[in-house]
């Protein structure tokens, strides 16, 4: 018994005395779970220089893309709490994919320490110019008129795009079918191109094609008005508040991360975020800096993994 007590004590000894010293041993290996050029690996760069200087550490962006983002989060699982090992999480991988699975291959809310959230972002649901529907209310009569002939485009099955097109279904009684792509890129050629009718994605995968003229855009998924898209209403303005979501982006490390570890990276990375430069950068891809602390984020993905969970059961989802 002496022997576990004092093992015990120099196990809690050891943990204090490399979190006094961290991040001084080595530089911050910051994981993204997709391939460069996507939005999480904007928001991954636009983070990492002011919180590199701000730590005085160098901070690493190691790309571990694969199946939905899942591949990155696994890997944190199983990476050593010492605060050198830290991923850019968001909402597929963290509120969605994982419940999607026969076995799950994490448990996101016990096998990770939530240390503060980035930015939030509505989705988009657009169509193409050509089409008749004014705005989302419009297509859903559209749709309703069309049995049997209208689809909807994801970036891939399991993904937010995927979900978000499920909601709509759920959300509107419509059953339009589902055609996933190996990403968004594909997806969106493909409905300009005609065969799709809908697609419903992030603002920086959007918003290019929308003020190109190459899309039209006919809802936006959040609480409140795009400041990029003025004119474009809102899914509860419209009548479909139960399609109502946001994109969350935010940082995490492996579970049992020190609180002083924890506290000190979330008190840097909200003073980060409260940049003025940082925020009109969010805000350029129609997303918005919404900073939350360790507790308050933690809660944040709790509601999000019981909004998508409760709707994968429903509509009885899943991947083969």
């Amino acid at each position: 018994m002496k022997k576990l007590v004092a093992g015990a004590l120099l196990l809690g000894l050891a943990t204090l005395s490399m979190a006094q010293g961290w991040p001084s041993a080595k530089p911050i290996r910051l994981i993204v779970g997709y391939p460069p050029g996507g939005g999480i690996d904007f928001a991954a760069r636009t983070v990492q220089v002011p919180l590199q200087e701000a730590l005085k550490q160098q901070i690493v962006v190691d790309y571990k893309p694969g199946a939905g983002g899942m591949l990155a989060a696994t890997e944190l699982t199983r990476a050593a709490p010492d605060g050198y090992t830290l991923l850019l999480a968001n909402t597929g991988p963290f509120a969605i994919a994982p419940y999607l699975q026969r076995k799950m291959p994490y448990e996101p809310l016990k096998q990770f320490s939530y240390i503060g959230q980035i930015s939030q972002g509505s989705y988009i649901a657009v169509t193409r110019p050509d089409h008749p529907a004014k705005d989302l209310k419009d297509w859903v009569v559209w749709a309703k008129a069309n049995p049997g002939k209208v689809n909807f485009a994801s970036g891939g099955a399991g993904t937010s795009t995927h979900l978000n097109g499920e909601l709509m279904n759920q959300a509107t009684g419509l059953d339009v079918t589902h055609v996933p792509y190996k990403g968004s890129a594909p997806a969106v050629q493909d409905l300009i191109g005609g065969q799709t009718q809908l697609l419903i994605d992030a603002g920086p995968v959007l918003l290019p094609q929308i003020k190109g003229g190459k899309l039209k855009a006919l809802a936006v998924t959040g609480p409140r008005r795009d400041p990029q898209l003025p004119d474009v209403p809102t899914v509860g303005e419209l009548g479909f508040a139960a399609m109502e979501s946001v994109g969350f982006q935010g940082l995490v490390g492996p579970a049992g991360l020190p609180k002083e570890v924890v506290d000190m990276l979330a008190t840097e990375l909200a003073k980060v975020l409260a940049q003025a430069d940082v925020k009109a950068k969010f805000a350029s891809t129609g997303s918005e800096v919404h900073s939350l602390g360790p507790v308050e984020f933690f809660s944040f993905v709790k509601g999000e993994n019981e909004k998508w969970a409760r709707l994968i059961r429903e509509r009885k989802l899943e991947l083969d």
